[in-house]
């Protein structure tokens, strides 16, 4: 009696684990993602926000320095297509020197027309 309840324990483990839909793991609210030594330098950062046209999809975002000494923090916009894969080639990384207590305004295009998503990626 226990060799069945067993057996039908794993068929049921089994036929779960194949139910599951294959997911990409992005969450749609993570748009911005800084390391820790960009926060600790003193930089803080807006969501980017995306605009598409019939172009080609571009999308922007404001850094904040609050330190009396100018920080250099280098970025990198990620597109994703309308299911979340991410769009290769990758665009090359960026370096944009933020003065002392000011901003400046980061600027992303996707060379692809499919790009529906834009992640910001800061780090030092």
């Amino acid at each position: 009696m226990q060799r069945g309840w067993m057996a039908a324990l794993v068929m049921a483990t089994v036929l779960a684990g194949c139910s599951s839909q294959p997911s990409i793991p992005v969450n749609d609210d993570q748009t911005l993602v800084m390391e820790s030594s960009v926060l600790a330098a003193g930089i803080t950062a807006d969501q980017p926000s995306l605009t598409t046209s019939e172009i080609q999809p571009s999308a922007s975002s404001v850094l904040f320095n609050e330190r009396d000494e100018p920080v250099t923090v280098h970025y990198r916009f990620f597109w994703y297509d309308n299911r979340g894969l991410e769009m290769h080639p990758l665009e090359a990384p960026r370096s944009v020197i933020i003065p002392a207590k000011s901003s400046v305004k980061l600027y992303g295009s996707a060379n692809y027309l499919g790009a529906h998503k834009v992640r910001l990626y800061l780090y030092l």
